[in-house]
């Protein structure tokens, strides 16, 4: 079973005990959980409605922060003594997710499918 998480405008495909890093989340606590864009089960259902989609959950575990390599910025235009000189190093959020919640409802509909 694997899902198509949103985290920091950018999309994940992720399986539970996968570790990733996503742009940083101000967390309140050890967990965070995601609402899927996509969900595909374990007998290769997939699951795309919006409404089965917001009762499904994705719960991760927050690792810690790390930061990314350090990006140069440099602008320059000629004869004019323009110059000027960035640097940006970005902050992620280490997350290991611990499991993808289906509910009932999306199990007992993927079991009468396959009868």
């Amino acid at each position: 079973m694997y899902a198509i998480i949103r985290a920091g405008g950018k999309q994940a495909r992720v399986r539970p005990g996968d570790v990733i890093q996503v742009e940083r989340i101000k967390h309140p606590g050890d967990r965070v959980t995601f609402t899927p864009l996509l969900v595909v089960d374990d007998d290769g259902r997939t699951i795309t409605d919006r409404g089965e989609l917001g009762e499904i959950q994705v719960t991760a575990e927050v690792l810690g922060e790390t930061k990314g390599p350090k990006l140069d910025i440099f602008k320059y235009k000629a004869k004019t003594g323009y110059r000027r000189r960035m640097g940006h190093r970005q902050v992620y959020t280490s997350i290991k997710v611990t499991s993808i919640d289906l509910p009932d409802a999306a199990r007992r509909v993927a079991t009468e499918e396959e009868e």
